[in-house]
């Protein structure tokens, strides 16, 4: 009954496409050769179009691929660079730091240094003024004691010019002088 039900149904089935086929005009030899170029044609256009357009896609998306890569790959060489750039100026700005401290210690023990000589200098220039004041003091005594022993002379000659002999002017003179370099 299956079979019987299945069979009428085909044969209408047929029968509609065989109408359907006459009132549009269907030729079955010319739908053939059709087909038969249809699958040329595409057989022709996967072979030699498809398939090379296929081929330079995939390479065009393979270098988009490879581009976005080394962009990566660049992404991150800057960023490790940019790591290792202030990694250097921290380096730089540590030294650069113990340097200037280095310069202050050596520029304070410079300046001590210069501080002590000058010190040491004017203490010389100190000890040469005094020696000088004292060689200096010594000549003027020696200077005045002279001039006192001459003006003690002059002034026993005057008074005593007659009175005395050249001999006890100059004992006077001596004793003058002996007493005033005491």
């Amino acid at each position: 009954m299956l079979l019987a039900a299945s069979g009428g149904v085909v044969d209408g089935l047929k029968q509609t496409a065989t109408e359907v086929g006459e009132k549009f005009g269907f030729n079955t030899s010319l739908f053939v050769s059709q087909l038969i170029g249809f699958f040329i044609v595409a057989f022709l256009l996967q072979r030699f179009a498809f398939k090379p357009l296929q081929k330079v896609l995939g390479e065009r998306q393979q270098k988009i691929a490879d581009s976005l890569a080394a962009a990566e790959k660049m992404k991150a060489d800057l960023a490790r660079a940019e790591e290792d750039r202030k990694r250097v100026l921290a380096e730089a700005g540590q030294q650069a730091q113990k340097i200037i401290e280095e310069a202050r210690a050596a520029a304070s023990a410079l300046s001590e240094q210069e501080r002590q000589k000058a010190v040491a200098d004017a203490q010389q220039i100190v000890a040469k003024a005094r020696e000088a004041g004292e060689a200096e003091l010594v000549r003027l005594k020696t200077e005045l004691r002279r001039e006192f022993g001459r003006l003690v002379v002059q002034a026993a000659a005057r008074s005593t010019a007659d009175v005395l002999t050249n001999d006890q002017k100059t004992r006077i003179a001596d004793d003058s002088v002996r007493q005033l370099a005491a």
